[in-house]
């Protein structure tokens, strides 16, 4: 599938060249996506590295998937998309790290807080990950600037994302597409022997 330039940090498995494409849209609150999240980091990273048994042949794109009824939502994928742009490298372990304190930013967690004390967690998040040296960056990038109404300097990263989601009728996370279309069959429990069938069957190359 298509991936602008600015969001090739987004090919969390396999090279970017490769043939095949998993599109995997993700919600850094919805629990079922941290669950494949860590299916996605132990199984197809190893077998879609350069090596691994199907080095070359997949890649992985993770595609932001805000749920608008989780009022964070747009919060942590702005996070996500600001260490795409000051920290490519650490895009992937950046998600991992907030799938894993998920809970913080659920919606009664949240509930008291204001837009900004939810971006100040998240830089803390973030420095933790990309380390302080980048932090100043990256919460420039977070920061609401323009008009009153016009966003910060990710916001655009963030239309593109939802625009794709919204083009290709997808609804909820975790939804997965393979070389461009629905694969229902593929759930957030799968673990190593489902994903080992699943590629066996389909990678043609």
């Amino acid at each position: 599938m298509a991936l602008q330039p600015s969001l090739r940090p987004l090919i969390i498995a396999g090279s970017s060249s490769a043939p095949h494409t998993l599109d995997i849209f993700l919600d850094y609150v919805c629990p079922y996506s941290a669950k494949m999240s860590l299916a996605i980091n132990s199984v197809l990273v190893p077998l879609l590295a350069e090596g691994g048994k199907y080095g070359g042949k997949v890649k992985v794109i993770f595609r932001p998937q805000v749920q608008p009824w989780h009022a964070s939502s747009t919060l942590v994928h702005e996070a996500g998309l600001a260490v795409a742009r000051v920290a490519p490298q650490q895009f992937w372990p950046f998600a991992l790290a907030l799938f894993k304190v998920q809970g913080e930013y659920f919606d009664i967690p949240t509930s008291n807080l204001t837009p900004l004390q939810v971006r100040d967690k998240l830089a803390k998040l973030a420095e933790s990950v990309i380390g302080s040296n980048l932090s100043n960056e990256f919460k420039d990038l977070l920061a609401l600037k323009s008009t009153p109404n016009g966003g910060n300097a990710v916001t655009d990263d963030l239309k593109y994302t939802i625009k794709f989601s919204r083009q290709n009728g997808i609804h909820v996370s975790p939804t997965v597409l393979w070389d461009g279309l629905v694969a229902n069959e593929i759930s957030s429990s799968w673990g190593e022997k489902e994903w080992t069938e699943f590629l066996a069957a389909k990678v043609a190359v």
